[in-house]
């Protein structure tokens, strides 16, 4: 089991309540047990979203496009912090200022590794300054794509298998959000 694999993760009802604590390991052993976790979407200026390969090496949904990343806060870590340290392992960039745009709560179960995701996950997004270096880390991430979001969508309904079976619900967030901020003047 990989050090990650070890980390505690908050258990919660599905309000998003705490009640426990589990290993990653634990929580992702079918059945699975429902836990917070968190997925990011970085921006750049022309309004694309960074997608990540996820390594081959990863245990659930390896060499699957997701977001930018995605991890799980330790009990009683503030998700945008959590968040911020696993931009900084994934991708190598830190000092992103992230805001919450919704929760998607799922189930899937990874067919390859027998693993599952049963996850109260909280949507997050941040603007990437197009001056900002991306470095990596190869153990996380296979490769990197910037996309628009009509792109991934369209993606999606062409191979869904090529993504990671959260991606589209955490993509539908991320448009309710953008929706929401074209309709009162924003970017």
């Amino acid at each position: 089991m990989t050090d990650r694999e070890s980390q505690l993760v908050e258990l919660v009802d599905a309000d998003g309540a705490v009640i426990g604590a589990s290993t990653v390991d634990e929580a992702h052993l079918a059945p699975g047990r429902l836990h917070r976790a968190f997925s990011v979407f970085l921006r750049d200026p022309a309004g694309r979203v960074l997608l990540q390969q996820r390594a081959a090496t990863k245990t659930r949904f390896p060499l699957r496009w997701a977001n930018t990343c995605c991890g799980h806060p330790q009990p009683g870590e503030d998700v945008p912090t959590a968040a911020a340290r696993r931009l900084v392992e994934e991708i190598g960039i830190g000092g992103i200022a992230l805001a919450e745009v919704g929760i998607y709560s799922y189930y899937a179960e990874d067919p390859v590794t027998g693993r599952v995701e049963y996850e109260y996950d909280h949507v997050l997004i941040g603007a990437l300054p197009s001056s900002r270096a991306l470095l990596p880390d190869a153990t996380e991430v296979a490769q990197l794509r910037w996309e628009t979001v009509a792109s991934v969508r369209a993606g999606l309904a062409a191979e869904a298998s090529a993504y990671a079976p959260w991606l589209a619900g955490v993509t539908d967030r991320l448009t309710e959000f953008l929706d929401q901020e074209r309709a009162s003047g924003g970017r």
